[in-house]
């Protein structure tokens, strides 16, 4: 029976999310399947893998053949590697002790490279929200800039704007004036 490595669809309209499966090539995508060996979700950012890195080798070592895709996400997650390995291990090439050292060193430099990745995005992110926030404040002092003009009363070209206020301060206060106004009426009316 002809094995394959493949991504098995689950999840939602727009959100799909996998399960990395060993299945028989003659069934459907999304139907039988011989053994579930992890997930794989796009959605993440980095996307986000669980894999069974000894049963994934252990199906590779059998015969099984992995789709395109699924061979770029066994070799990320180095399953490809230590199978090689494997192989140079069972042909006298290398020790045990050298298998696990070397593939302890690539897993050390991949997490390091993984991490690296992740800085870097929260990086940007915080670049991208305080030049936004920067966006933000600029505006708000130009509409309080322009509502401060608006509530201003205008000056005539002439006139200085102490010119202004020290005529303002010469002027009756308004209420003064109306009260002035309204106390000789009264005086007419009681006649």
């Amino acid at each position: 029976m002809p094995v394959k490595i493949r991504l098995q669809r689950h999840g939602k309209k727009g959100k799909p999310f996998y399960w990395i499966v060993a299945a028989d090539a003659r069934a459907k995508r999304d139907g039988k399947f011989l053994e579930k060996l992890g997930i794989y979700n796009p959605n993440t950012n980095p996307a986000t893998i669980e894999l069974n890195l000894d049963n994934s080798v252990t199906w590779l070592q059998n015969g099984a053949q992995p789709t395109d895709t699924a061979r770029a996400i066994l070799s990320y997650k180095g399953v490809l590697l230590k199978h090689h390995l494997l192989g140079g291990l069972r042909k006298g090439a290398l020790t045990e002790e050298q298998v696990e050292e070397k593939f302890a060193a690539w897993l050390a430099e991949k997490e390091k490279s993984v991490a690296d990745k992740v800085g870097g995005l929260d990086k940007a992110k915080a670049e991208a929200k305080a030049a936004a926030l920067k966006a933000e404040k600029e505006v708000n002092e130009k509409r309080a800039l322009a509502a401060a003009e608006a509530a201003l009363p205008e000056t005539p070209e002439g006139e200085s704007a102490e010119e202004e206020v020290e005529a303002l301060e010469a002027a009756p206060a308004p209420e003064a004036a109306t009260e002035e106004a309204a106390a000789p009426a009264a005086t007419t009316e009681e006649e």
